[in-house]
């Protein structure tokens, strides 16, 4: 076992140094929020896709997803199959909308249908989802840090967060999307290492860890099985992850503002659909990595599944290639956390901000303003991510954070596909079936979990909402106009 050296910290330190200081480069010359928030309206699709894959995937597909294959199978990957489907649905329906006029935000589309109080109502979703989602990642962030240098989780999450304060601070989205496609190459090289370093410890390669995780059930990819319960089938994966998607994808200004940056309807479809491509081949090398590990250790109990990947790092891997993998891991945490902020701070100053101040329009304040909802945020979620230590143990991160955003995410869809498809829905009717919709779920989430999966939630969201909605709509109008 050989624990990181001096050479590892250079590594980590030339990664935090450059990325800091390019992307405080990047936000040059920023005279207003359009600049600070959509780039101008200007960045290439290729950047762009690589920046939603890097924001959705994030730390958690570093360390966790390794850890949902050493624990379990590569069923995993029956997900991705509704992912593209749903990008596709997003794609044709959803993105045209948002490009028929001038938005800075994804709920300015319901402002634009059913007005101010169903922006707002959607909005403030959006900013608790997120604030609770993307608090999780930031803690399995630190968990590698809290191993390579002894330090409290606390003091981990907090020196993780500041660092990536700086960068979106002073670059704005411009330096997001970029420095996410830098990071997203150098965590991806970091797991393709990692494949080659286990094929050399273990005896027998990559070839005894095929016959011994086939010989264990873990080559399966598909479970054919109707069980709701279950949450890695393949309709579960279909359904589920089709409408997961279309709602963190089609709703979510966490991914919405980067599509609204590209510089024109066709290279966001681009981007979009391109995203769920790459998506589906990161998942498996992530995947594979986690039986390897599994053959590694031999199938050894670990207190938490995101823990393992992270030890291998640590202890096994020879001096500067720990560096460059644990580069990998934040690489991962920071381009997840550095949109969050920025698209928490561009929903706050955009949905609330500009219209309770008359500051719509006025580029100069919506940036001043965007700013300080930028160190707000980040504050925020560095204490959410400290609340959630005591309750991290026997979880998997990634399936705590996608479970969290499953709860609301059909309310958000739900409200869409009324403004979308029914011309008679209302904006009582919207707001009701979200509340509606986002209570049944969570009375499932937290009451039935045995009886329904979380790649579940999304989809009995959105029909709850639409259903609700659309109800609500024709009886207040028969009532009263």
């Amino acid at each position: 076992m050989s624990p990181l050296v001096s050479l590892d910290y250079v590594v980590l330190f030339a990664y935090f140094l450059g990325v800091t200081f390019w992307g405080a480069w990047l936000g040059r010359g920023q005279k207003g929020g359009t600049d600070y928030f959509l780039g101008n309206r200007e960045l290439p699709w290729g950047a762009v896709m690589l920046s939603v894959v890097a924001t959705e995937t994030s730390t958690l597909t570093f360390l966790s997803i390794p850890g949902v294959a050493y624990m379990g199978s590569l069923a995993f990957l029956q997900l991705t199959l509704g992912y593209l489907v749903g990008r596709v649905v997003v794609a044709a329906v959803l993105l045209p909308a948002y490009y028929r006029g001038e938005l800075a935000t994804a709920y300015a589309l319901l402002e634009k249908r059913f007005g101010m109080g169903a922006r707002r109502f959607t909005s403030g979703v959006f900013m608790i989802t997120r604030l609770m989602a993307d608090s999780v990642r930031l803690f399995a962030t630190a968990i590698p840090l809290a191993l390579m240098t002894g330090w409290p989780y606390p003091l981990s999450i907090a020196v993780i967060a500041a660092l990536t304060l700086v960068y979106t601070y002073l670059g704005g989205i411009r330096a997001v999307v970029w420095v996410d496609a830098l990071q997203m190459g150098l965590y991806l090289l970091g797991a393709v290492a990692a494949v080659v370093v286990l094929e050399l410890a273990i005896p027998g390669g990559w070839a005894e860890v095929w016959e011994r995780a086939g010989q264990a059930g873990k080559l399966q990819v598909f479970d054919f099985r109707w069980q709701p319960s279950v949450p890695y089938t393949f309709w579960a994966g279909l359904a589920g992850g089709a409408f997961l998607t279309m709602a963190s994808h089609g709703t979510d200004q966490l991914i919405v503002q980067r599509l609204l940056t590209c510089r024109s309807l066709r290279h966001a479809q681009r981007a979009l659909v391109g995203s769920a491509l790459a998506v589906m081949g990161q998942f498996l090398v992530f995947l594979l990595v986690g039986l390897g590990l599994w053959v590694f250790y031999e199938g050894r109990s670990f207190s938490r599944s995101d823990e393992i990947f992270a030890l291998f790092i640590v202890e096994e891997l020879p001096p500067g290639l720990g560096g460059l993998l644990l580069a990998g891991v934040f690489a991962a945490a920071m381009s997840s956390l550095s949109s969050s902020i920025n698209s928490l701070a561009s929903a706050s100053a955009y949905d609330f901000w500009a219209p309770l101040r008359a500051a719509r329009g006025d580029e100069a304040r919506i940036l001043r303003a965007g700013k300080a909802f930028t160190l707000l945020w980040a504050g925020l979620l560095t204490a959410g991510a400290v609340l959630f230590i005591p309750l991290s143990r026997g979880t998997s991160a990634v399936e705590v954070a996608l479970g969290v955003a499953s709860v609301v995410y059909g309310g958000l869809l739900g409200a869409f596909a009324l403004g979308v498809l029914s011309p008679r829905a209302t904006q009582g009717g919207a707001i009701g079936g979200m509340a509606v919709g986002i209570g049944v779920v969570t009375v499932l989430w937290r009451w039935a979990p045995q009886a329904l999966a979380w790649p579940w939630f999304a989809l009995v969201g959105t029909l709850v909402t639409f259903v609700v909605g659309w109800g609500w709509s024709r009886v207040t109008a028969r009532g009263g106009g």
